[in-house]
């Protein structure tokens, strides 16, 4: 009996060992999208400006997100944008709060299911009233390049280290702090838009869809596709004024008009005093007798909205 005893102490305190080596190699719980940002030196930026805006503890929390984080340097480069001995500590906390938002997607994407072009949502909204739309982001990928909004030149960014994973999200490293789009910002950076972004160009009507005087504007604007030899034979015959008059016709002035709220009945346009109407997807023009439709819609922008059409509208010239 005494060796029973002795045999079975012998054997507990090998299981509690087995248990305690056990407990001892257990891997360490994941770290939150904030914890792995405060334990990285080259987001102390990113860290500070997070803890002003109140929303360290949001990425600290429940929830799954994707961060696009800016390193150090490049919150450097924003803040000099900005104007002199502007910093994270002094800049207009409300523009750092919605800047920081532009960065955020509220579900979970890694890098492998990126596909080649696609539109997001970011968090940060389009205005200060309850329930507003929030901006877009145009995310590109060619090979393992991951690009945001047409990259630096166009005041967006290149993923430089993709799917730092955390427990309630991802984190993807980028070299730029992330602008908020205007319409010029999403036209150029999506290369399906680049004609008709040419065309505007020529016209000089890009600085008005890049600025605010007149905003917000609803874009309906045609996809390369859309300027077929024959729609590109009657815009070359055009005078220049009615060059203009035919862009600005795809033009709605005053209005952020998405998607599920389209008017009824007809729709003013830049190219005064000429009007089409909508019913569901597809847009009766004045000028032709085939309807266009709207392929992509609520692509939000700072100054407005684009939806992507697949013809180019034809107003009634005088």
């Amino acid at each position: 009996m005494k060796k029973f005893q002795k045999f079975a102490m012998i054997a507990l305190l090998a299981i509690g060992t087995i248990a305690c080596d056990s407990d001892d190699d257990a891997a360490p719980a994941q770290q939150t999208i904030t914890e792995i940002a405060v334990a990285n030196p080259d987001f102390s930026t990113l860290v500070t400006a997070l803890t002003r805006t109140d929303l360290a503890d949001v990425l600290d929390g429940s929830g799954q997100y994707t961060v696009f984080a800016p390193t150090n340097a490049a919150f450097t480069t924003f803040f000099a944008s900005l104007g002199p001995n502007v910093n994270v500590n002094n800049v207009n906390v409300d523009v750092l709060e919605n800047i920081l938002l532009n960065h955020v997607i509220a579900s979970e994407i890694k890098s492998s299911a990126i596909p080649a072009s696609t539109y997001v949502s970011t968090l940060s909204p389009f205005n200060t009233s309850t329930g507003s739309p929030t901006i877009s982001m145009f995310v590109q990928k060619a090979g393992s390049v991951v690009t945001l909004n047409g990259g630096v030149a166009n005041s967006g960014a290149v993923v430089t280290t993709a799917d730092i994973d955390a427990s309630n999200g991802v984190i993807h490293v980028v070299n730029a702090v992330i602008a908020i789009p205007t319409i010029k910002n999403h036209a150029i950076a999506n290369p399906a838009f680049s004609t008709v972004t040419g065309l505007l160009s020529t016209q000089g009507l890009v600085p008005t869809l890049d600025g605010t005087v007149g905003a917000p504007f609803t874009v309906f604007a045609p996809v390369n596709s859309a300027f077929t030899t024959a729609v590109l034979g009657i815009y070359n015959g055009l005078s220049s004024t009615n060059k203009t008059n035919l862009l600005k016709y795809h033009v709605v002035g005053g209005i952020n008009v998405r998607s599920n709220a389209i008017p009824s009945g007809n729709i003013p346009t830049l190219f005064t005093p000429q009007t089409f109407s909508i019913t569901g997807t597809s847009i009766n023009d004045a000028g032709s007798t085939v309807n266009k439709n709207i392929t992509v819609t609520d692509v939000q922008c700072s100054n407005g909205i684009v939806h992507a059409i697949d013809g180019v509208l034809l107003p009634s010239f005088p």
